[in-house]
């Protein structure tokens, strides 16, 4: 455990989504995590009890929203309801994954934009403020009215490549347009050029690689995208990768949803190495060779520790993050 926060009125609870790395995060910042039960009525209804004073406290609960994600959306809700009718000066909600974030806009006709409704529902519940980690979509920041500490998972990505010898003679590929400006940023950490993977969608969840913009020619790969879910276009995008000359293939993401095909697509990709956070919990079927976790908790427990003695997070963002568990 990191040197012990002597400041008894930082609370840090944990719910059921990730309590690894929710551990982790309390271990960083030096504290131990607050006492809370969470369980469920015969029916299904979610039922919290803090046990512990935490009235004038700085609270922060962590949760990613993450499968079921209904689930664990309500546990949310429910703890922050909670925290502030047992009196917490300030409730603040650290997301490593943000659910529902992929509904941001109207892309067709009577859609809803569930992510603007998610940010509203935590609002009205009561938080005050709210910790992020690579949100699908920049916009979101906007879509609440309290603030929102927004935190990157390249400079952590970076120190993996970086420390594993793999930015010589690497290329950074987003496997879309939308995803260029994370590419950049990773590009920037390991001095490398960036590519870009022209593609269609038809469907949700199916993608059409159509053409690779750059040069990845007798290069090593690595893709690099905010989550993976099923890996239909970070695997079609890989062998479009090795079609156009690319030496070897890697992949990283900040958020492993991994649902579905995603395994034995990645199994039967020429990926060679898949790198992930742990701001969704893998469980134990989804841990193959492939794929190997970074993570969050070092980076988030710094945030936590500026927030709370009201410094600066920016320093977070401009260097490598160095993970002391690689």
């Amino acid at each position: 455990m990191s040197e012990q926060y002597f400041d008894p009125k930082l609370k840090i609870f944990a719910l059921n989504s990730n309590k690894p790395l929710a551990e982790k995060i309390a271990d960083a910042v030096g504290v131990k995590l607050g006492k809370t039960s969470v369980d469920r009525f015969s029916d299904g209804e979610i039922r919290i009890n803090i046990e512990e004073s935490i009235r004038g406290d700085q609270v922060y609960i962590i949760q990613s929203t993450s499968a079921p994600v209904n689930d664990n959306l309500m546990e949310l809700l429910i703890m922050i309801d909670a925290l502030r009718r047992a009196s917490a000066k300030t409730i603040n909600v650290v997301i490593p994954y943000y659910g529902y974030a992929r509904q941001d806009r109207k892309a067709r006709s009577r859609e809803p934009i569930t992510a603007k409704l998610v940010a509203n529902m935590l609002e009205t519940a009561g938080a005050t403020r709210i910790l992020a980690l690579d949100l699908h979509a920049a916009q979101i920041q906007g879509f609440f009215d309290i603030p929102l500490d927004h935190l990157m998972g390249a400079p952590l990505l970076a120190d993996y490549f970086l420390t594993h010898h793999l930015a010589e003679n690497a290329v950074v590929v987003s496997p879309d347009h939308g995803g260029v400006t994370r590419a950049r940023k990773l590009a920037e950490f390991l001095k490398a050029p960036i590519a870009i993977i022209d593609k269609r969608r038809p469907r949700a969840n199916v993608a059409e690689v159509m053409n690779i913009i750059g040069d990845v020619k007798g290069k090593r790969a690595i893709m690099i995208d905010d989550m993976i879910d099923t890996a239909g276009t970070i695997t079609l995008g890989a062998q479009a990768l090795v079609d156009a000359g690319a030496t070897d293939v890697y992949a990283s993401c900040t958020h492993p949803v991994l649902s579905g095909p995603a395994i034995e697509r990645i199994e039967k990709s020429p990926i060679k190495k898949l790198i992930v956070t742990d701001s969704i919990a893998l469980p134990a079927e989804k841990q193959i060779d492939k794929i190997e976790q970074v993570s969050v908790g070092q980076l988030m427990g710094q945030a936590i520790k500026f927030i709370h003695e009201n410094k600066p997070v920016s320093p977070l963002f401009k260097n490598r993050f160095h993970n002391e568990e690689n």
